[in-house]
C-alpha cells in the first residue's frame, strides 16, 4: 500500500531534520491493524531522537512517533472485523508520524467524536504517568510526592493523579505562567527553578516520598539525598542530556548522577525505580493497554483533564519540535494532517 510519512533525515536543527516522502506500507501480519492518521502527539522522545540521543530509535532516515488518532482501515489475518471503520486512539513502536500507520489490536481504544488533541495526552504521555502512579507501585496517601516538569505532558497528569491517590504534592515548573497552570491542577507547593534551588525550597525537615524525574544528570543525586527511607526514585528521562560536546556530554551526564552500590538500596530502604514505556510495550503490551483503558475511563468521566498546549500543521513539523525543545510549551502538542 502506497503512503506518505515525515522521515527523519538529518541528526541536529529540527529545521533541517524532516521530509515527507512517499512510502509503501507492507502487508499486515496476523493481529495488525491500518490506521489512516487524522493527528498524531509529540513527546520529549521525539525531540531526543532527533538529537541522536534516543537509543530506541532505528537508523535514520526513520519515521518516529508512538501515537496516532485516526480511522482503522483495514485488518490482518483473522482480525476483529468490527473495528473497520472506527475511530480510535493507538500506541505505535515508531511509525506515528505516517499518514497510514501500523499498530496492533491491543495497543488501540476507540474514542468515538473526542478531540484528537485531548486524547493523544492519554497515550504515551498519560499512560507512563498512570503506570508509575497507579500500576508500578502506586502512591499511598499523605505521602510527599516531588514532580519535575510538572506542568509538561507527563507530569500535568502526573500532579492530577498523585492528588487523586492523596497525595502531597511539590510541583517543580520553569516559569509564573507554569506557576498557574500546576496550582489550578491541584499541586500543594509550586517552585519555579529558575528562580529559586528547589531543594532549599524543600523543607529539610520532611524527606520526600516519591520523586518522578524526567531529567536525570545533576538532579539525581539531589532527589536522592531527600528521599525518605522507603522513598522511591522514577527515572523516566534525560532531558538533561546534551548533544552539544558528543560523548563528552554523555559522560558528564553519567559522572552528575554518579555510582550508586546496589547494597545501599537496601541499607538505606530506598528504591530506583526505571521506566520506559517502549520496553513495557515490547514485551507487556496488555499492560499498555489496561493502563490505557483505566485512564481513558477516568477522562471520560471528568477525574482528570488533559492541557493541550498548540496543535500544528504536519507541514509545521520543525516549529512544533523546535517549540518542544525550547523548554515552554505546557501539556500536549499534536500535529494534524492536512
Amino acid at each position: 500500500m502506497k503512503s506518505e510519512a515525515i522521515f527523519l533525515v538529518k541528526k541536529g536543527d529540527a529545521k533541517d531534520a524532516f521530509l515527507r516522502k512517499e512510502i509503501t506500507l507492507p502487508a499486515l501480519k496476523k493481529g495488525e491493524v491500518i490506521i489512516k492518521s487524522e493527528a498524531f502527539g509529540l513527546n520529549y522522545a521525539d525531540v531526543m531522537a532527533r538529537n541522536g540521543l534516543y537509543r530506541e530509535a532505528p537508523p535514520m532516515p526513520c519515521v518516529i512517533g508512538y501515537e496516532v488518532v485516526g480511522e482503522v482501515l483495514s485488518i490482518g489475518p483473522e482480525g476483529n472485523a468490527d473495528l473497520i471503520g472506527k475511530r480510535v486512539l493507538a500506541f505505535c513502536r515508531f511509525g506515528g508520524y505516517g499518514r497510514h500507520v501500523i499498530t496492533t489490536e491491543l495497543a488501540l481504544v476507540l474514542i468515538d467524536d473526542l478531540p484528537s488533541s485531548e486524547v493523544l495526552a492519554l497515550s504515551t504521555q498519560g499512560v507512563t504517568a498512570y503506570y508509575m502512579t497507579d500500576y508500578l507501585a502506586p502512591i499511598q496517601p499523605g505521602e510527599r510526592v516531588l514532580i519535575h516538569a510538572a506542568a509538561g505532558g507527563v507530569g500535568t497528569l502526573l500532579v492530577q493523579l498523585a492528588k487523586r491517590r492523596g497525595a502531597e504534592v511539590i510541583a517543580k515548573v520553569g516559569s509564573t505562567e507554569k506557576e498557574v497552570i500546576v496550582k489550578n491542577l491541584g499541586a500543594d507547593q509550586v517552585i519555579n527553578y529558575k528562580t529559586k534551588d528547589y531543594v532549599e525550597e524543600i523543607n529539610s525537615t520532611t524527606k520526600l516520598d516519591v520523586s518522578f524525574n524526567p531529567v536525570g544528570g545533576s538532579t539525581f543525586k539531589k532527589d536522592w539525598n531527600h528521599l525518605a527511607p522507603g522513598g522511591k526514585l522514577y527515572l523516566f528521562g534525560g532531558a538533561e542530556l546534551s548533544s552539544r560536546f558528543g560523548i563528552f556530554s554523555s559522560l558528564n551526564f553519567l559522572r552528575k548522577m554518579g555510582i550508586l552500590i546496589p547494597a545501599a538500596l537496601m541499607m538505606t530502604s530506598k528504591s530506583i525505580l526505571g521506566v520506559n514505556m517502549l520496553k513495557i510495550a515490547d514485551e507487556k503490551p496488555a499492560i499498555m493497554q489496561d493502563c490505557l483503558i483505566q485512564l481513558m475511563e477516568l477522562y471520560l468521566h471528568k477525574k482528570i483533564k488533559v492541557i493541550v498546549d498548540k496543535v500544528y500543521n504536519v507541514n509545521d513539523i520543525s516549529s512544533a519540535h523546535t517549540y518542544l525543545e525550547s523548554g515552554s510549551s505546557i501539556g500536549k502538542i499534536s500535529i494534524v494532517w492536512d
